[in-house]
């Protein structure tokens, strides 16, 4: 018997995770969209730790990486880091609709 190519395996998982992350975002209610956007932001400050280990590969241990993996996580860093300013951002205006006007 033959096994899974590990490929198709995560390909898999990825278009099952796609299904399910769309059907979840698309049935939130109005009401749950700042504490959605609360953890989209703390996933994106794990994808910040990720990134800066591999733009600071190189300091810890030998500098013999390839560098299109450091340029990689440099462009992942500075993404990630927009996307969590962003949804600070936003969630900030979401809840400045719900204060009393004075």
């Amino acid at each position: 018997m033959d096994a899974v190519s590990p490929f198709v395996f995560q390909l898999s998982i990825f278009v099952l995770a796609v299904f399910v992350g769309y059907y979840v975002v698309w049935s939130v209610t109005p009401a749950l969209h700042t504490p959605l956007m609360s953890v989209t932001n703390a996933i994106s400050s794990v994808i910040v730790v990720g990134a800066l280990l591999a733009v600071g590969v190189h300091l810890v241990g030998s500098d013999t990486g390839p560098i299109w993996a450091r340029v990689l996580g440099f462009f992942a860093l500075v993404m990630a880091s927009i996307n969590i300013f962003g949804g600070f951002l936003v969630t900030q205006r979401m809840l400045a609709m719900y204060k009393k006007k004075k």
